[in-house]
């Protein structure tokens, strides 16, 4: 059983979110809150596998919820799903930044946000939505964005094209596919990744791979 936390500011909201998630039989919301101050204190009590956190909220908002949730290492286990909507594109960018393993748009289908529950309470991080890339790079473009590759000077040749693949939203059976590799070699790549990069999982990794300019929108 998957238990999560649901926060947000709106009742409507998390009431649906509940129905939504526990359909299937296999997810438990175990705690709610409306801002992300009592949200973090929920978290730290109940210590579920996903938290569904929404961004804007009174008190303490979902970015610094999120910030102080990932840097607790009573909750390293603990994963964030940031609940978004299309006009908060630079919110989205700073909340994977800030160790979010993903985020939904709040008009996701039920079957999509149980899979998604699902997938970032296994460890994955939900980067496959075009829209992903699309915030991402279109962040990267803008004019005052500083680009510094010092990061990637500790990665072979090899390892460079394997984060390229995953900037790009790939998953392992892609970058395997893409690069002649079998997918049992595309995961160590991308475990080597996280761990020269220090990053906490793929979506960091998206991050670094355009910030760093290794990818750029278009490519």
């Amino acid at each position: 059983m998957i238990s999560i936390v649901v926060v947000d500011d709106q009742e409507l909201v998390r009431t649906g979110l509940r129905a939504l998630a526990e359909r299937d039989g296999d997810i438990a919301v175990v705690g709610e809150a409306a801002n992300g101050r009592t949200g973090l204190a929920r978290v730290r009590e109940l210590h579920p596998d996903v938290v569904l956190m929404d961004i804007r909220m009174p008190e303490l908002d979902g970015l610094e919820a999120t910030r102080r949730i990932v840097a607790d290492p009573a909750l390293g286990d603990v994963r964030v799903l940031v609940l978004t909507t299309f006009d908060e594109d630079e919110h989205v960018f700073e909340a994977i930044r800030a160790g979010a393993a993903g985020y939904l748009l709040k008009d996701v289908s039920p079957a999509d946000l149980r899979r998604a529950i699902r997938v970032v309470a296994a460890g994955d991080a939900l980067l496959a939505p075009s829209v992903t890339r699309t915030v991402l790079g279109s962040i990267a473009a803008r004019p005052e964005t500083v680009l510094d590759d010092t990061p990637l000077r500790v990665l072979s040749d090899r390892e460079r094209e394997v984060l390229e693949q995953v900037g790009r939203g790939l998953s392992n059976d892609e970058i395997a596919q893409a690069l002649f590799l079998s997918p049992a070699t595309a995961r160590t790549y991308v475990s080597r990744l996280l761990a020269k990069l220090g990053a906490r999982d793929r979506s960091q990794l998206v991050v670094l791979a355009y910030e760093t300019g290794l990818i750029s929108p278009g490519r």
